[in-house]
């Protein structure tokens, strides 16, 4: 690969990024069945990462409409930033707070008086973690943005001319939160794992396409370089400068046809 293409693949490398590190994260996220023996350890350090990398993730996509200005690309820029703000606010509460008060659980005397402080937030109906037939409203929010922002910028980019394959998987993937019901295993990993392999191909696909636009098409028998020479001749004489060289000539006025000017 020739020093052009590496610098290609590391850009689209670079924007698929932080999808791609949220899907490898949530492959690490917990699944408790008893808050209070969780190991806060891995809890805390996947909930603090996840707490930029929501919004990177967002980024990573608004990031491949560029400067379009369709509808659909508004639409997409307005969803990505309601799931990265509504994302960021419900991992915070569910995850970190929750994390950091099972942690002082575990370390008191009496770990059982810590239980109701912390369901309380956990079973939040605003902020609190996903669960069967009771999702709580941040989270809903952010998934339904999240797949609609998506979807919109699928759509624009398909307007825009790019290649239906990755646009369908970007689409897809943006749905894995709502169908697993979880950003942990497997509904994250999917969905950002998605995102990232789609991001990382119409990023390749669009900087390759340009530097073939921006290309001078290949010339190998030199026929652009080859001009016949351009035969410049002088229709119009100004009749004042005839007059200078000393010939005699009809007065045309502003200026006559050469050709046509007879010597007496």
């Amino acid at each position: 690969m020739d020093a052009h293409g590496r610098r290609t693949l590391a850009k689209a490398g670079l924007g698929a990024a932080p999808p791609l590190l949220l899907a490898v994260l949530e492959c690490f996220h917990p699944h408790p069945h008893d808050l209070l023996r969780m190991n806060t350890d891995v809890w805390l350090f996947v909930h603090y990462a996840q707490i930029p990398l929501f919004p990177l993730a967002a980024l990573s996509v608004i990031a491949l409409l560029g400067g379009r200005r369709d509808i659909t690309a508004t639409v997409s820029r307005v969803a990505l930033f309601v799931f990265a703000v509504t994302f960021v606010a419900f991992d915070t509460a569910a995850g970190a707070v929750t994390g950091i008060l099972v942690q002082a659980a575990q370390a008191s005397s009496d770990p059982e008086s810590w239980r109701a402080a912390i369901e309380a937030v956990w079973w939040h109906p605003i902020i609190g973690q996903m669960r069967q037939n009771h999702v709580p409203s941040l989270a809903a929010i952010g998934t339904v943005a999240l797949s609609i922002g998506t979807m919109a910028a699928a759509l624009s980019l398909h307007r825009a001319g790019h290649r239906t394959v990755p646009l369908v998987l970007l689409a897809i993937s943006g749905f894995g939160l709502q169908v697993f019901n979880t950003h942990a295993w497997p509904g994250g990993p999917l969905t950002f794992g998605g995102i990232a392999l789609a991001v990382a191909w119409l990023q390749w696909q669009g900087i390759r396409t340009t530097v073939a636009v921006m290309e001078p098409p290949a010339d190998p028998l030199g026929i652009m370089q080859r001009r016949a020479p351009v035969e410049r001749r002088r229709y119009w004489r100004p009749a004042a400068d005839e007059a200078d060289e000393g010939h005699s000539l009809p007065d045309y006025g502003s200026g006559a046809p050469a050709d046509r000017v007879v010597s007496k």
